[in-house]
């Protein structure tokens, strides 16, 4: 919505005092393009949908998704040039894993829309950061608003930091101000279940490395 609603044009405009009228992008009819389709990557179809949106789907398991009603197509990892194509909005939630790592690289970004908007809460290392740059310069795609980064705390010297058309935060998405009661609830509710011999939630597949 950011970057739909022009957010920082208003913003100047208001800071100007400067009453002046622009269209804005409507997001109904669009494409989001989901690289990563586990929990996080469903909760954002989920709130994408009744926007009007057509979800496609990337997963490695694409058979996991086919009765997703939430999601128009769910494709394999081997057609990320394909959700490139077709994403107005592309919203990376990858596990970072020696296979993932820099999974999104220069030519990838170059098969992207122009009017593109690239969203990265996953990890930053899934992304080719001096290609992600180039490709906001030199506008192969139109934005990008990102969470995550190779190098944290972003370096200071970093072009990121002077791009109009990124939209920063400090890796903070999920840093809810309860986030520390709900892990604390978790864990106590996991040590309940492990002592009952339960199945735990929120169990990490050490093999797949998530």
């Amino acid at each position: 919505m950011h970057f739909a609603k022009h957010v920082p044009r208003l913003l100047q405009q208001q800071r100007e005092a400067r009453w002046e009228k622009f269209p804005v992008t409507e997001i109904r009819g669009k494409t989001l393009g989901i690289i990563g389709y586990g929990n996080i990557g469903q909760a954002v179809a989920r709130v994408a949908k009744p926007f009007g949106m057509k979800v496609v789907a990337l997963r490695k398991n694409p058979t996991f998704s086919h009765r997703d009603s939430n999601v128009d197509e769910v494709v394999g990892i081997d057609q990320l040039n394909y959700v490139m194509e077709q994403s107005d909005y592309l919203v990376v939630v990858l596990a970072l894993t020696p296979e993932t790592r820099l999974f999104i690289k220069e030519e990838n970004l170059r098969k992207a829309k122009k009017s593109q908007i690239l969203i990265n809460i996953g990890r930053g290392a899934l992304i080719d950061e001096d290609a992600l740059v180039q490709a906001l310069e030199e506008r192969w795609i139109a934005g990008a608003a990102l969470d995550v980064f190779t190098t944290e705390p972003l370096p200071q010297e970093s072009k990121l930091w002077g791009l109009e058309n990124v939209l920063l935060s400090p890796h903070n998405a999920d840093m809810l101000v309860d986030s520390r009661h709900k892990s604390v609830r978790l864990f106590v509710e996991n040590c309940k279940k492990f002592l009952a011999d339960e199945d735990l939630d929120c169990m990490v597949d050490k093999k797949a490395g998530y």
